[in-house]
């Protein structure tokens, strides 16, 4: 069988095709770009105009109390199962970097008298940079230490740790519950970017014993270009967790106008300021897609189309360089070639209807989006790689 066959044959059966067709999406596109901007499924449109015309011009400052105010914990709800977390325990709002500050920062005061807080060497530049601000902040001292090294270097020093679940260039999957469980043993708190796994792969934070979250929904989830992110904090430490943000939207009594300020209780004491409602009501639509479908099946497929994907590599490009790790356990949703001129080649790509991204100096990356990506759209990838310069 050839692979043309052969991908035909795994499209006809795969039992998540269907899912296609509730996204905006031309059916010629082959878009491999999920991992850096999901795709917008159909219900957004549709509900964005409702919320313009009819909550907002209809129902005008209303709408705050019909739906807007607690859509922060609402819709974190509606994420929760999504990276294994019992209800009360997500709220949504604000960037993954504003969220970030916050729970480092909440981090440090929860397990005071450790001096310093352990990096991810290799995470998103913008982590490093919120974590430098971090320790500035509240005097701590940064160390860079790889994700694998963890559980050995972290010491009686460490207040916290952060790290990301799926490597942004590679695409490796690191081991949530088994780092966690190695930098707890040392006494330190473990703080997870979830920014490339949340959608993509299960994620157990309550499971694992995870103390601070945070993600984006724009990826995975498909809300929207900067679409609001999330905030992760377990019941046991929500009374203790202190942000460095304490804005009106996470006050006990908001519109009480106190001079003197007293969180939340649960989870809205994560808030900050007023919720972005129209895009955060995007998100809300965009996460329709996820009513009868389960993050196991959406895992189940998106590792058969990287198995494909690699055997089309493996066949017809047979020198590329694959960055991200073949084995599942240590895969997220996307695949990492290491390729020369590689923006070059990326833009080439588009402009022949195949959409990855590139990262400098040399990677290309092929988001692997199991609601919508089809194995012909890989095969497609490879084969234009297969006759560059063509």
């Amino acid at each position: 069988m050839s692979l043309g066959q052969e991908a035909a044959e795994l499209d006809a059966r795969d039992p998540l095709a269907g899912k296609r067709a509730e996204f905006d999406l031309d059916p010629q596109l082959a878009y491999l770009d999920g991992n850096s901007l999901g795709a917008p499924p159909r219900t957004v449109a549709a509900r964005m105009d409702e919320v313009v015309r009819k909550q907002w011009a209809g129902r005008l400052i209303r709408s705050w109390d019909e739906g807007w105010w607690d859509a922060p914990q609402r819709i974190g709800d509606r994420i929760a199962p999504l990276v294994g977390a019992a209800p009360g325990q997500v709220v949504v709002g604000d960037s993954t970097s504003v969220n970030l500050f916050k729970v480092l920062v909440a981090a440090v005061r929860l397990n005071p008298g450790r001096p310093e807080i352990v990096v991810d060497a290799t995470t998103f530049p913008t982590d490093g940079y919120v974590a430098e601000s971090a320790a500035r902040l509240t005097g701590h001292e940064i160390r860079r230490v790889t994700p694998a090294e963890m559980p050995a270097a972290v010491s009686e020093r460490t207040a916290a740790a952060l790290v990301n679940h799926v490597d942004y260039r590679s695409g490796r999957l690191h081991d949530l519950p088994g780092i966690t469980a190695g930098l707890h043993a040392a006494g330190a708190l473990a703080v997870w970017d979830l920014c490339h796994s949340v959608g993509a792969v299960p994620v157990e934070l309550d499971a694992a014993g995870v103390d601070l979250a945070v993600g984006c929904t724009y990826k995975f989830l498909n809300g929207g270009p900067g679409a609001p992110a999330f905030c992760y904090v377990p019941v046991r430490w929500q009374e203790r967790f202190d942000q460095p943000l304490p804005g009106w939207a996470g006050h006990a009594d908001p519109f009480g106008m106190s001079e003197e300020y007293t969180g939340k209780a649960g989870i809205g004491r994560a808030r900050a300021g007023t919720p972005d409602i129209l895009s955060m009501l995007a998100l809300d639509a965009a996460l329709d897609v996820w009513a009868d479908v389960s993050i196991a099946q959406v895992r189940e497929k998106a590792l058969s189309l990287g198995d494909f994907f690699l055997r089309c590599l493996d066949e017809l490009v047979p020198a590329a360089e694959v960055l991200t790790p073949r084995d599942h356990a240590s895969r997220g949703n996307q695949l990492s070639v290491r390729w020369p001129d590689a923006q070059h080649v990326m833009a080439a790509m588009a402009e022949s209807d195949i959409i990855g991204d590139f990262r400098p100096p040399d990677v290309l990356r092929f988001g692997l989006a199991a609601l919508y990506t089809r194995y012909g759209d890989v095969l497609r990838a490879a084969r234009f790689l297969s006759g560059w310069p063509g």
